[in-house]
Formats: C-alpha cells, sequence, structure tokens
C-alpha cells in the first residue's frame, strides 16, 4: 500500500467487474439500442392505429412519417453527431454503459415517465400514434448512423 491510498486499491478492485467493451462495440450497442426502441414504438403506434378501424390509418401514419423525417433531421442527428464525436475519441477500453452520456440516462427515464403518462391520458391512441410514429421512425432513422460508423470501425480494424 506504498504510495496508494486506500481508495485507489478500492477503485481498481471496482474496474475489474465493470464490463468495459471497445468503442466499436459502443458505436454497435448505440444503433442496436436506437433501433429497437424505435422498432418498440412503431409496433405500439401501428396496434393503435389498426384497432379502430374508424380511422383513417394512412391520414396519421403519413402525419407520423412527415414528423419522424423533421425530428430526425432537425433533432436527433445533432445528438447522434455529438454522440459519435465522443465515441471515436475514446481509446482502449470503457464501461458497456458509456454508448450514451451518464446525462442522457437522466432524460430517457424523463421519456419513458412521459410515455407512460401520454398512455394513459385521454388523449386519442390515434394521435399518439401520430407521435410515436415520428419519434420511432427518427430514432430509427438516426440509429443507421451509428451502425454506418460500426461498420467503418469493423473496416478500418480488419485493415489494420
Amino acid at each position: 500500500m506504498i504510495g496508494r491510498t486506500k481508495t485507489e486499491f478500492i477503485m481498481r478492485d471496482i474496474d475489474k467487474y465493470k464490463p468495459a467493451v471497445t468503442k466499436t462495440l459502443l458505436l454497435f450497442l448505440a444503433g442496436i439500442v436506437w433501433e429497437c426502441v424505435g422498432i418498440m414504438l412503431l409496433f405500439l403506434a401501428f396496434s393503435w392505429l389498426t384497432a379502430d378501424s374508424n380511422i383513417n390509418i394512412y391520414l396519421y401514419a403519413g402525419a407520423g412519417i412527415v414528423l419522424g423525417l423533421l425530428v430526425h433531421h432537425f433533432g436527433f442527428l445533432k445528438i447522434v453527431d455529438t454522440n459519435l464525436k465522443r465515441l471515436l475519441q475514446m481509446n482502449g477500453t470503457r464501461c458497456l454503459f458509456s454508448f450514451i452520456p451518464w446525462k442522457s440516462y437522466l432524460i430517457i427515464v424523463a421519456m419513458i415517465a412521459m410515455g407512460a403518462v401520454l398512455r394513459h391520458s385521454i388523449i386519442p391512441k390515434e394521435n399518439l400514434a401520430t407521435l410515436y410514429i415520428g419519434i420511432g421512425l427518427a430514432l430509427i432513422l438516426s440509429s443507421v448512423r451509428y451502425l454506418r460508423i460500426f461498420y467503418r470501425e469493423i473496416r478500418r480494424e480488419k485493415v489494420a
């Protein structure tokens, strides 16, 4: 223990159990998580739209698609690019859960809570479906950028 504090020894022991992965796997995880959440939202939205035969599914789905393209282009791409810049600067291995910054986990919890409140609100499900299609589609489209960079990094590792 000469030259080291007890805290340094404890942190070293904790680090042994940290699920460490490469930045390439973090890129893959980010893309897959965004894609899976997007697919989940789309399935939920379309289940609401197909449950009621008295509505024009194409109108609500079309509005959701337009919303998704706008959210993807003007909202999520900036988030993805910031996150990609952070991930690509990493060296060595990092914690499995660092594919998004820790502050984003707070935003995710808030979004999940808001989704639960909206699903149980008096807002008609077809209107929520439009929102869910917009966000779900934007997530899926944005995940493509993560996965494209992931494949680029895989090819780069094979060459090296």
